[in-house]
């Protein structure tokens, strides 16, 4: 064994060289600078004349009009259906996009779009392009095809793009978590969604419970300016930039992307134009009529300043929580609510408001990072009168929430959605996390529904998923402390995960990193 000096001064050593290597590797890393974008490409088609049309035909009514998409399979074949009647422009907007079999799929169905004469802006989030980067670079290189990545890190692969992530800290953290795809600016989806086959029903193991909502008319024009306050930010960078252009010739474009694309997926979508007509037909017909809004947040002028006030998206959830009268139903994946926050719930202790609140446990979490931040403060929470729910990966209402059932037996079910409901009057549905990073760092998108229709329709949805056989209710005891509540007992630690599991989520919560999360 060394001896304490020894010890000591090994550890010292060791910190000044990997200071050193960051040192170096930073300054031989790209500078990332703010660029000014040169004009938009030209749009020589209009409108599909059947969008045209159907947005003309509601408004008559003088509001917008919506649509729930619940399930993934719903979600997946929308987005197809567009990309197919698309005539002019194709605006998509997402946090990640995978490279697997859905990811491919839509990718494959751009390029069929971009050879028809539609132009593609796709705006991409780096923090999670690492490993897809082949994909997004033989996109790009489609003449009709643009490409851009938000705020990237210095470094673009192996441990220096990690070490950028050090070096860059307070910049690289604000993100673009916004998602939204827009075609003609006419009709627009935004939600929780990213793409990828657990968030549209095609994981064999694990799927996401999310929740979208399509727009038609003005509301996707919103939407559009959401889009391009991004894509025109000068911390988004075209692809070019970051990467070398592939040499894949037009011709072979769509065999390319598409690859192995799966006959499961092409037997879901329309087959042509007149089929995905038809099906949007359908779905425009389910709309209803309702005041509705688009929140979004600009792109940070400058990433690097200190991120202390509430977004915009942020602030509009604040003010709709004060005015509500009895109930507050939030549904987040990721859930941190710390001093300030629940002071302000603390503050409204002169009406009688109800919240409860539906969020992942430990074994449903996809991250135990974000998982100890909410531990951290459950406690907190859970004094101040919030009532907690956490999703059990064996939930039965699995088989509703996700329309290939199949995925349900042996698999297991995870909490992506972000939706708050009030007073069964109001829904604020979108890409916004009720967590710290939400709230401070990221850009997010959400739309705010007046409608009772569907605002009691997503809080059945939520009140379902809080049954004992779909979730955990925890409660603090005055003996035990914390205690899960479900149909199959009580227990006293976070239930159906291992020891490691456990201590790892404990020994984070004790890091005060809970605005990072």
């Amino acid at each position: 064994m060394l001896p304490i000096h020894g010890w000591s001064t090994r550890i010292l050593w060791q910190g000044l060289r990997t200071l050193m290597l960051v040192s170096v590797l930073a300054g031989c890393a790209a500078d990332i600078k703010p660029v000014r974008h040169g004009p938009a490409m030209t749009l020589t088609s209009p409108p599909d004349a059947f969008l045209q049309a159907q947005s003309q035909a509601r408004e008559s009514t003088g509001l917008p009009s919506v649509t729930l998409l619940n399930t993934g399979q719903e979600a997946f074949m929308a987005r197809a259906a567009l990309i197919e009647t698309a005539n002019q422009r194709i605006d998509a907007q997402y946090y990640i996009w995978n490279d697997d079999a859905s990811g491919r799929y839509l990718a494959s169905r751009l390029v069929a779009a971009a050879d028809r004469g539609v132009v593609v802006r796709l705006l991409l989030d780096d923090i999670n392009i690492a490993g897809k980067e082949s994909l997004f670079v033989l996109l790009n290189a489609h003449p009709n095809v643009r490409v851009r990545i938000f705020n990237p890190s210095r470094s673009r692969e192996g441990f220096g793009r990690w070490l950028s992530f050090i070096t860059d800290f307070d910049r690289i953290n604000r993100r673009m978590h916004n998602k939204t795809f827009v075609v003609d600016g006419v009709v627009g989806i935004a939600g929780g969604r990213n793409i990828g086959d657990e968030y549209f029903d095609q994981h064999p193991s694990l799927n996401f419970k999310d929740r979208d909502v399509m727009v038609l008319g003005a509301l996707a024009g919103d939407m559009t300016d959401n889009f391009g306050a991004y894509w025109d930010s000068p911390w988004t960078l075209p692809l070019e930039q970051l990467y070398q252009q592939s040499d894949v010739t037009d011709s072979r474009l769509y065999e390319r992307v598409q690859g192995a694309a799966q006959d499961r997926l092409k037997a879901l979508v329309p087959e042509d134009r007149q089929a995905a007509r038809a099906y949007l037909a359908k779905v425009f017909a389910e709309m209803i009529s309702a005041p509705a809004e688009l929140v979004f947040d600009a792109p940070p002028e400058d990433p690097e300043a200190p991120a202390v006030e509430p977004k915009r998206t942020a602030e509009a959830l604040y003010r709709l929580v004060e005015e509500a009268q009895s109930e507050v139903l939030i549904e987040s994946a990721y859930l941190i609510l710390t001093d300030q926050q629940l002071q302000a719930i603390g503050d409204m202790a002169d009406r009688t408001l109800d919240i409860a609140a539906l969020t992942n446990s430990l074994a449903t979490n996809d991250l135990v990072t974000n998982h100890s931040g909410y531990a951290r403060w459950r406690p907190a929470m859970l004094e101040q009168g919030i009532e907690l729910h956490e999703l059990r990966p064996d939930a039965p209402a699995c088989q509703h929430w996700v329309a290939v059932s199949a995925a349900c037996q042996g698999g297991e079910v995870s909490l992506h959605s972000k939706a708050v409901v009030l007073d069964r009057k109001t829904l604020f549905v979108g890409s916004f996390n009720v967590n710290l990073r939400s709230i401070y760092l990221n850009g997010e998108t959400a739309l705010v529904i007046q409608s009772p229709e569907l605002a009691s329709s997503v809080a059945e949805d939520i009140r379902y998923a809080m049954e004992p056989e779909n979730s955990w209710r925890v409660e603090l005891d005055s003996a035990q402390g914390l205690v899960w509540h479900s149909e199959d007992g009580n227990t006293d630690h976070e239930p159906e995960v291992g020891f490691w599991r456990r201590a790892m989520s404990r020994m984070l919560s004790w890091l005060p990193i809970e605005k990072y999360l």
